[in-house]
């Protein structure tokens, strides 16, 4: 199919990113992923291996690498959507959240290049595949960007603070080379990863539940489509009422 969209995708192995997958699988769309790991024989889409990239997104070296088996996949075309997913949020021995104190430099380190630098070396680097398209680029932030979180660190929500900022700037850069670039914000989302107590924290919000996956893919496929088409440098808050 020569017409077919393209969307590249990290951090799609489970939760937002497994559903954004099956939201754009569903639309027609390829999907190439990127993840540190390996393609999973048991994946559930229909992608095999040709569209899965490793890449170990912490070592900006691996990150460069990428790019250019990327731009080779593409072979020479088009690029309709980034989306930048792949997140980290390192933990205490006991699950507890690291605090400015607690983050080890290194760890600081590993979590902005995942979070934050992985996705500049992305964007930069396929800059020509997403004009030809006139594409999008989505960046996942996080409510905890904009304020302390309970269960998010020190070093994950200055990195999702600085993602929000990074869109900001971009959307400025990239758009004379007709690309869009926004984000959104995700607050308390039902995935594997939850950590203890969410559950209460829902029953505090507006809504009075936890997000789903498919309800974030939803708004990622509306910023990669037409139906945006001038919307460029905003951030959106899907988190239910929580940060009113």
């Amino acid at each position: 199919m020569p017409d077919r969209k393209t969307l590249l995708l990290t951090g799609a192995s489970r939760g937002i990113g497994h559903a954004t997958v099956k939201r754009f699988s569903s639309a027609g769309w390829r999907v190439i992923t990127c993840s540190r790991h390996a393609f999973p024989e048991d994946c559930p889409w229909e992608a095999g291996e040709e569209d899965h990239i490793q890449v170990d997104l912490s070592d900006p070296e691996s990150t460069i690498h990428a790019v250019d088996e990327i731009k080779r996949r593409l072979k020479g075309g088009r690029l309709e959507a980034l989306v930048n997913n792949a997140g980290i949020s390192p933990k205490g021995p006991e699950g507890q959240r690291l605090n400015t104190f607690d983050t080890d430099l290194r760890t600081w380190g590993h979590v902005f290049n995942v979070n934050l630098f992985g996705p500049v070396v992305l964007a930069r680097g396929l800059l020509e595949e997403l004009q030809k398209a006139h594409g999008a680029i989505v960046n996942v932030t996080s409510i905890a960007g904009a304020r302390v979180h309970p269960f998010a660190g020190a070093a994950y929500a200055t990195s999702k603070a600085a993602l929000a900022a990074l869109t900001r700037e971009m959307a400025h850069d990239f758009g004379p080379f007709g690309v869009r670039v926004n984000a959104i914000a995700p607050g308390e989302i039902e995935t594997a990863i939850l950590s203890p107590g969410t559950d209460k924290l829902a029953e505090t919000l507006p809504l009075r539940r936890l997000g789903t996956p498919e309800e974030v893919a939803r708004t990622i496929y509306y910023l990669c489509t037409p139906e945006s088409s001038y919307i460029t440098g905003v951030e959106i808050e899907i988190n239910g009422g929580q940060h009113v």
